[in-house]
């Protein structure tokens, strides 16, 4: 059985979660993790979107500077994977450069009319569609 393939977007408020299909080439928003301070929430559902899709790898955008270095937000992400290794040992995690991801997710936005207050629901999960996307199209 082939098993999908989980993607990730980030971020200090929201975690944005795509799924592939089953046969690993598209890739769909799921739903946005919105969190505080505690990252066991978020950690824990994403467990369990890991163990409902029954996947096999996960995709961590990981946000590097135009210049190919990791800064501040680079390092939380790095932080996060960390984090999510130990509570998936079994899961292959990789790490996916997501620069201008979330600019793509806004334009697309712009482009199909999505009022600004809805921006902050869809966007990560429009970014997260983008970073594994890009992966899937990576390794076909």
């Amino acid at each position: 059985m082939i098993k999908r393939v989980l993607g990730i977007d980030y971020g200090d408020a929201r975690i944005g979660i795509a799924i592939s299909d089953l046969m690993g080439w598209t890739a769909q928003a799921v739903e946005t993790i919105k969190w505080n301070h505690h990252l066991d929430e978020p950690l824990n559902r994403i467990v369990k979107l890991v163990e409902q899709y029954q996947c096999e790898k996960i995709v961590v955008g990981l946000p590097k500077n135009m210049n190919g270095t990791i800064g501040e937000r680079g390092e939380k992400t790095l932080k996060f994977i960390e984090l999510l290794k130990k509570r998936l040992t079994s899961v292959n995690i990789v790490q996916w450069d997501e620069r201008l991801t979330t600019v793509e997710a806004h334009r697309t936005m712009r482009e199909l009319g999505v009022k600004n207050k809805n921006k902050k629901k869809i966007v990560d999960q429009i970014a997260a569609v983008y970073i594994l996307q890009g992966y899937l199209d990576s390794v076909k």
